[in-house]
């Protein structure tokens, strides 16, 4: 089996960092998943790079996935997150793209599995404005892709025990391991490798003014300010697994 991934820090694994300081995350875990389960030999590729828009997952890494030689067997897309926290963000617009995808994967004789991200709008600065958006792209996804039966869809976004703050980083974006696992068993389930849902681990520290305020410094004002400067983070940086590669030697130890 050959599955290739598209998508922005989610997809990557960032905020599932193994000892050495690479990322680990649920798209290698999806992997490996299928792997163990299936009993066969599955190659891997991943496109996903940090802060990429939908635009550019849909058009340059969904390329470089069809590219691949030979040709994926399944296509894994996720976006649409760092939209949402930009001005001038449409809902149309990532859905265009997303059909747009969904159309190319056919061509080329891809099944297509496409994800909606989890929902951090709980603990995130101008929250509801995100929960809106997310929400109304998750719910044009069905319509997207109905009738079509080498289209599937993983509703992460409507997971209430993700958005549980045990689940998530300090930096309120990105899932912590536990959370990686649990979207890796979503996935793995809806791919027919029926997989136990982890719980939460120990409680998250209760918000307070001071933690909030902490929060912002760290992490709030940076982004702001790459905003500013029309930069990304992940400019310079280049895909995580860009060419086909055996799944033990993604994940040699966990």
């Amino acid at each position: 089996m050959r599955i290739a991934f598209v998508g922005d820090s989610f997809t990557e694994g960032v905020g599932d960092e193994r000892s050495d300081g690479s990322l680990r995350g649920w798209a290698d875990m999806v992997a490996k998943g299928l792997a163990v389960n299936g009993g066969e030999h599955v190659h891997y590729a991943n496109f996903a790079v940090r802060g990429r828009l939908l635009e550019r997952i849909a058009t340059e890494q969904v390329d470089q996935a069809l590219a691949l030689t030979p040709p994926p067997d399944l296509l894994v897309i996720n976006g649409g997150g760092n939209d949402m926290l930009r001005p001038g963000y449409t809902t149309a617009a990532c859905v265009a793209l997303l059909s747009g995808v969904v159309e190319r994967a056919a061509e080329a004789g891809a099944d297509l599995l496409i994800l909606s991200g989890p929902d951090p709008s709980d603990n995130l600065p101008n929250g509801a404005a995100f929960h809106r958006r997310g929400r109304e792209l998750t719910d044009a996804i069905p319509s997207l892709i109905s009738g079509l039966d080498d289209v599937r869809f993983v509703n992460c976004f409507d997971d209430a025990e993700l958005r549980d703050r045990s689940y998530w980083c300090e930096d309120r974006l990105h899932l912590n391991a536990r959370g990686h696992e649990r979207v890796a068993a979503l996935v793995l389930t809806v791919l027919g490798v029926a997989t136990p849902l982890p719980a939460r681990g120990e409680a998250a520290s209760p918000r307070t003014k001071l933690g909030d305020a902490a929060y912002t410094v760290r992490h709030v004002a940076p982004w702001v300010g790459r905003r500013i400067m029309r930069r990304s983070s992940g400019d310079g940086r280049s895909a995580k697994h860009p060419q086909w590669i055996e799944i033990a030697l993604v994940q040699p130890q966990d």
